[in-house]
């Protein structure tokens, strides 16, 4: 079973950066960051390959902002995020695939989710 805890959200002002952690444990194929906005829906932000092979795929929303990355070392996923905008404020959720990696920033590929961080960028 894969557990999944992020942590690193907090408050900051239009054009700073933060780093988002997410600690994992247990065996998974691929991951990917989703954002949810107040009262919107889950949407994927960014996927990498589990392994760390293959190209990160990002949502046209945040290319040449955010990039993920992964430590296997420390079995932690990062979300560095930079010049952030309000509209990137809401809830950032660490999510995994546990099979057949699918690159996709679908929430119904996704099998395990974590807790989730709350990121406020204020204008």
């Amino acid at each position: 079973q894969v557990q999944l805890v992020e942590s690193g959200g907090g408050t900051v002002q239009a054009g700073d950066s933060l780093r988002l952690s997410c600690v994992a444990s247990g065996s998974r194929t691929c991951m990917g960051w989703f954002h949810q906005a107040p009262e919107k829906g889950r949407e994927g932000v960014a996927w990498v390959s589990a392994s760390g092979g293959g190209t990160p795929y990002y949502a046209d929303s945040v290319k040449g902002r955010f990039t993920i990355s992964l430590d296997n070392d420390k079995n932690t996923l990062y979300l560095q995020m930079k010049d952030l905008k309000p509209e990137d404020t809401g809830m950032y959720y660490c999510a995994a695939q546990v099979s057949r990696c699918i690159m996709s920033l679908r929430a119904e590929r996704y099998n395990s989710w974590g807790q989730g961080t709350q990121v406020t960028v204020s204008s």
